[in-house]
């Protein structure tokens, strides 16, 4: 087996910190198993320095876990390395955004073309791309962008109040 490349040393604040942690239940689960793992991993006078498996078993962690642990502990500290780590790409923008949503709206009240009794999802996402508005969109984005407008242009009042009372049950 391969010699460990990181180790992880703690000075006497971090550990008792991390046992503080690892005892209190206030803090989130995988927060209190790294604390664990880094006290049971910890190679400094203080410390067991048990091993990985047992370590693995102790805090319920993987080996590859503890590993990528270790090394995190190394770059960023030990009270970093309870953090998760920040995302390296940015979630991926929404296709529909305010104006899209406006387009998409206006185009659905507005008249049906001749060929068709009323819009459908998909002739309303086809009249999108002709507009430019957007470069593709499925007729399902539509749908649950439309829905959530709780626009419903099939019923007789799509206003606010209703025309007349409801019957009595």
């Amino acid at each position: 087996m391969p010699l460990k490349k990181y180790h992880i040393k703690l000075d006497s604040d971090e550990r008792e910190h991390l046992a503080k942690l690892a005892r209190s239940g206030k803090a989130a689960a995988v927060k209190v198993r790294r604390a664990k793992a880094m006290l049971a991993m910890d190679c400094g006078s203080a410390g067991p320095a048990l091993s990985d498996s047992k370590t693995a078993q102790l805090c319920d962690l993987s080996i590859g876990s503890l590993e990528r642990l270790r090394e995190r502990v190394c770059e960023v500290g030990p009270i970093g390395a309870l953090e998760r780590k920040p995302r390296l790409t940015p979630p991926v923008e929404p296709k529909v955004t305010g104006s899209v949503e406006a387009m998409m709206v206006k185009i659905a009240c507005s008249k049906v073309p001749a060929d068709a009794s009323r819009w459908t999802m998909r002739m309303i996402a086809e009249r999108l791309v002709e507009l430019e508005v957007v470069e593709s969109i499925s007729s399902e984005t539509v749908r649950v962008t439309l829905k959530k407008t709780t626009s419903n242009l099939g019923s007789r009042n799509a206003g606010a109040s209703r025309r007349r009372k409801t019957p009595p049950s």
